[in-house]
């Protein structure tokens, strides 16, 4: 739960490849006024070419990103700014890195879905980096939100309107 001392709401939209973060975390970031993160930009140009290539990406390759992310938050927090990130943050232990490196509360929202509704929205998509084929290794290393940690779950199968909605209003609820 937030503190007293902190006023301006972080959002991290989490889950596997596909499960529409993205999308989620844009919109959410919409309707909060807030401003979006993605990740997905801040991985260095080696880790995007090893998921290109189908390597999943070690723990030695994800903390340093982790970091930068974990970085922007804690600016646009400084900055007095209310954050939505699309971050994957699969395992427990990044989601804790996440919320230690920034030093702010972060409520995470987990859009999740069953493996194949998961494969279906990934072979409609064009332009990412990730192909279809590490849905399996991203669904291996998800550690799903335990009742301890500050977070809500969106089910997959939500229309956008309906998800982000849902999203807004706990998000706000978290943060009152």
């Amino acid at each position: 739960m937030p503190s007293d001392a902190a006023r301006s709401i972080a959002a991290v939209v989490m889950g596997v490849a596909g499960a529409g973060k993205s999308t989620l975390a844009a919109a959410l970031a919409e309707r909060l006024g807030a401003t979006l993160v993605e990740a997905d930009d801040l991985h260095s140009p080696e880790a995007k070419a090893q998921m290109t290539a189908g390597v999943p990406l070690a723990d030695d390759d994800r903390w340093p990103w982790l970091a930068r992310v974990a970085e922007r938050v804690r600016d646009e927090h400084r900055a007095g700014r209310d954050v939505v990130v699309s971050c994957s943050a699969l395992r427990r232990s990044y989601r804790e890195a996440l919320a230690r490196d920034s030093g702010v509360d972060l409520v995470f929202v987990h859009v999740h879905g069953s493996e194949d509704e998961l494969a279906a929205r990934i072979g409609q998509r064009t332009g990412h980096f990730m192909p279809a084929t590490m849905l399996a290794s991203q669904l291996a290393t998800l550690e799903p939100l335990a009742a301890d940690e500050n977070g809500i779950l969106i089910p997959l199968a939500l229309p956008l309107e309906d998800a982000a909605a849902t999203a807004a209003r706990e998000v706000r609820r978290l943060f009152r």
